[in-house]
């Protein structure tokens, strides 16, 4: 029997960083964003033996454990291994785990959060708890960030999650999921129209998140209003979007990206301005950084006839711009019989 978990990442439009304590202790934040068809995926083989092995393919590295063991953290997987200490437990049933993200950590799509996510669900099926979304997004963003003291926001774990273009707020300690209904028509011109684009280059986001925490902190004029710019943003974003005004959305995308650079000097760089400057002298309306910014993956929004020009001024440029689809459903966990090949969701069984 083995059991599967898949996540899928997210490109987040607008409120990034007000979803990063304590401004929503504070102030309150939101987020506009939207998963899309890139996945952390796991998969848990039980064991006999009581051997826990964990492999990992983005990083190329594995790591065996007797289950009676605590697992310590050591800087080599402890992502799988906060899970396996908070679900798992010492003297604990043994298992395989098999994981894998399909873009690099530092990408700027939440690729961590999103693998801890998936890592949950896949513990959460192995021993049959009842958790619901939220607790099972809490449960992660508490694992990453306070066990783990993974610097970041809370607006990943929820998206993976759920799934879903979301409106997401986040105030004190409570945070709230607003699933949008979006017209399909609006969708598929937003898919049409959007292009991701992998900068060539990963980020480390901690230390840019560090400078943007201490410069609101110590009431920096620029972190302040490009904070709250993001966050008034978020909402026109949406209504633009409920209303099926696809170029206003791409202005205010833009308008977010100028924004989004006064919360920290460390988000953007030379490199990534010119990649910006140039897909808008080839016709992007808008774009942005994904994540704390620093490097990873940009979002351009295109007029569909420019797209690809665009796109060939980004290759010419050593970047890899890309197409996207947008996921409707958040954390999936399913069984598989390899005996049979039966698949059963949830315990229930497909015909």
């Amino acid at each position: 029997m083995l059991i599967r978990a898949k996540a899928p990442l997210r490109v987040s439009f607008a409120g990034g960083g007000t979803d990063v304590p304590p401004f929503p202790a504070i102030e309150g934040g939101c987020v506009l964003s939207a998963t899309v068809n890139k996945y952390a995926f796991g998969t848990l083989c039980p064991r006999e033996n009581g051997q826990i092995r964990i492999e990992s393919l983005d990083f190329g590295l594995t790591v065996e454990y007797d289950a009676q063991t605590e697992l310590v953290y050591d800087g080599k997987l402890d992502l799988a291994k906060a899970a396996i200490r908070n679900l798992g437990g010492p003297g604990g049933a043994g298992f395989d785990l098999f994981l894998h993200t399909e873009v690099p950590p530092g990408s700027g799509l939440g690729s961590s959060s999103t693998l801890m996510v998936a890592l949950v669900g896949l513990l959460k099926e192995f021993k049959r708890l009842s958790l619901t979304n939220y607790e099972i997004a809490e449960l992660a963003y508490t694992l990453e960030r306070k066990e783990l003291g993974i610097k970041g926001g809370l607006q990943d774990h929820y998206a993976a999650t759920f799934g879903g273009f979301n409106f997401i707020e986040f105030v004190d300690s409570h945070v709230i999921v607003n699933p949008l209904r979006i017209d399909r028509d609006t969708i598929n011109e937003l898919e049409h129209n959007l292009l991701l684009c992998f900068t060539g280059a990963t980020r480390l986001s901690g230390c840019i998140i560090d400078d943007q925490t201490n410069r609101y902190r110590s009431g920096n004029e620029d972190t302040l209003a490009g904070l709250r710019s993001q966050k008034q943003l978020a909402f026109e974003m949406k209504k633009a979007l409920l209303q099926a005004r696809l170029d206003d959305f791409g202005d205010l995308l833009n308008t977010a990206w100028d924004f989004k650079k006064k919360m920290s000097p460390k988000i953007s760089s030379s490199g990534i301005d010119e990649l910006y400057a140039e897909a808008r002298k080839a016709g992007a309306l808008g774009g942005k950084i994904m994540g704390a910014g620093g490097g990873g993956f940009m979002l351009f929004y295109c007029p569909f006839e420019r797209k690809h020009k665009i796109a060939e001024r980004l290759k010419q440029m050593g970047a890899f711009p890309s197409e996207l689809a947008f996921e409707d459903y958040g954390l999936q966990t399913w069984r598989v019989n390899s005996s049979q090949l039966v698949l059963t969701a949830a315990g229930a069984k497909i015909a």
